[in-house]
């Protein structure tokens, strides 16, 4: 997988801003990246240090849709906690 696969998208939500503050950034990354891959992807995309990095497997949902039943894609989300002093500018604003 290449790095820049791996980060799909960031999580703006209130609870991830609320992490900005401690320097905590969450992204939606690829189903098959690892912690390993996530960290090299942020570094590489942002051009700061990465210190940790949590991941959260989210299982996919059933959901109705008239009488047919489906189940939503599942998702894995990435905490991502740089070192101090640095930031991502891509959230500042938002």
């Amino acid at each position: 997988m290449h790095l820049y696969d791996v980060l799909r998208r960031p999580l703006i939500t209130e609870k991830s801003t609320t992490l900005q503050e401690k320097g905590k950034y969450a992204f939606l990354v690829a189903n098959e990246a690892n912690k390993v891959q996530i960290k090299q992807a942020v570094e590489l995309a942002f051009k700061v240090k990465v210190t940790a990095v949590n991941v959260i497997n989210v299982p996919g949902k059933r959901r109705r849709v008239g009488r047919r039943e489906i189940v939503t894609e599942p998702k894995k989300k990435a905490i991502v906690t740089l070192r101090a002093g640095d930031k991502i500018q891509f959230f500042e604003g938002v």
